[in-house]
């Protein structure tokens, strides 16, 4: 009995390895077919890789193409003027405000396409403020500007001037200050005429990149007769400080009011409130404006600071300009850069600053200069208007 047991166990023992020896060998027969598999998979691979790189090659030529193509086409066009179109009829588009002086004798129409905060905006009513002369708002939406979809040129401001055959419009802030001044000056000079002294000229800058610039635009056509009590060292030296604006000074707004996303946040919070967007949008384009506006200036505004090469703290690169401003007007001696009146780079300064008023970057530009003697002062001769009286004379 026992020997038939132990056959028994014998039995199923060789049962077991003949089933395990079975399983062996279609399990090898399973990884030999692997083996032999695996070169068309390489050969898929490496399909895969050459239409992908025939692809990249394909759209880099053709990036380059345009590029070229881009190139020649502006080499073509370096040196040309572009015209501004004047137009038959002016744009049905409703005013948001009307900005009227009982002092104004011009007979000038304007109206005035804008961000109200925008610094360079903020020049231009400054200057139309100070002189008395009354214009019309349009408050574009700085997201969507539909309100300037009629316009080739998509930046604000635009100065839309009532003349005799249409409507004159006039973009730049500085070109605009420069011309309306002549105008002022000589009114003989019509402002269509005028225009044609300021011509938008191709070029290329000095990073060798395509762009139009206003030429002439921070000098006054005076019909060669300067001005009663401006010698030509004033008009040389209003010049400087107008270009000083434009080129250093306003840069150090941005990376300033936007320097972190709380304060982006306040910031166009604070431009909602003044621009009275409540009033002139609907709700979703409000919060589409202060939410996507926020976000990215406040990166834009990082990108500023690296290009125009601020200050780690970007708020001594803000007090280290306004008190290279202050000590010039020291150096004069007077409480204008202009004399005893604001000149059109005192009107300047003052209007970017104007630009940022509400904001946490002024205050403190406050408290750690002494520029609030002289911005007070501005602030009094453009509220009373008081360049009107030099008109009158």
């Amino acid at each position: 009995m026992a020997a038939v047991c132990k056959l028994g166990r014998f039995t199923e023992g060789v049962k077991f390895f003949n089933k395990f020896y079975i399983a062996s060998q279609n399990g090898a027969s399973r990884s030999l077919c692997t083996i032999v598999q695996q070169p068309q998979r390489t050969r898929s691979l490496l399909k895969l890789g050459l239409i992908g790189a025939a692809t990249g090659i394909a759209v880099g030529a053709g990036y380059a193409y345009y590029r070229i193509s881009e190139d020649r086409k502006n080499i073509g066009l370096e040196g040309t003027q572009l015209e501004t179109v004047l137009l038959k009829y002016k744009p049905p588009v409703a005013p948001s405000r009307k900005i009227a002086y009982p002092v104004d004798s011009t007979g000038l129409k304007l109206t005035l396409f804008q961000y109200q905060t925008c610094p360079f905006c903020c020049k231009v009513r400054v200057f139309l403020d100070y002189y008395g002369i009354s214009y019309d708002i349009v408050e574009v939406d700085p997201v969507l500007r539909k309100e300037i979809g009629w316009s080739s040129y998509k930046k604000v401001p635009i100065l839309l001037t009532k003349v005799e055959e249409g409507y004159q419009p006039l973009n730049d802030s500085t070109m605009i200050v420069s011309l309306l001044a002549s105008h002022l000056y000589d009114t003989s000079y019509k402002i269509e005429e005028l225009a044609n002294y300021y011509p938008n000229i191709a070029i290329r800058d000095e990073d060798g990149k395509f762009k139009y610039e206003m030429i002439n635009k921070y000098f006054l056509m005076f019909n060669k007769q300067l001005p009663k009590n401006k010698s030509m060292n004033d008009i040389i030296e209003e010049r400087k400080w107008r270009k000083w604006v434009d080129e250093v000074f306003v840069h150090t707004l941005s990376p300033n009011v936007y320097r972190t996303l709380d304060e982006s946040y306040r910031t166009f919070n604070w431009f909602s409130e003044v621009g009275r967007w409540k009033e002139y949008f609907p709700t979703w384009e409000q919060l589409l404006i202060v939410n996507v506006g926020a976000t990215a200036m406040w990166l834009i505004g990082k990108k500023l600071k690296k290009k125009h090469r601020l200050k780690e703290d970007v708020r001594q690169s803000l007090y280290d300009e306004a008190n290279y401003w202050l000590r010039a007007i020291k150096v004069r001696g007077t409480t204008f850069m202009g004399g005893n009146q604001p000149d059109l780079s005192d009107l300047a300064v003052y209007g970017v600053l104007k630009s940022i008023e509400g904001c946490d970057a002024f205050r403190d530009l406050l408290v750690h200069t002494k520029i609030d003697v002289w911005y007070n002062a501005v602030k009094e001769q453009v509220d009373t208007h008081s360049g009107s009286s030099i008109l009158s004379r």
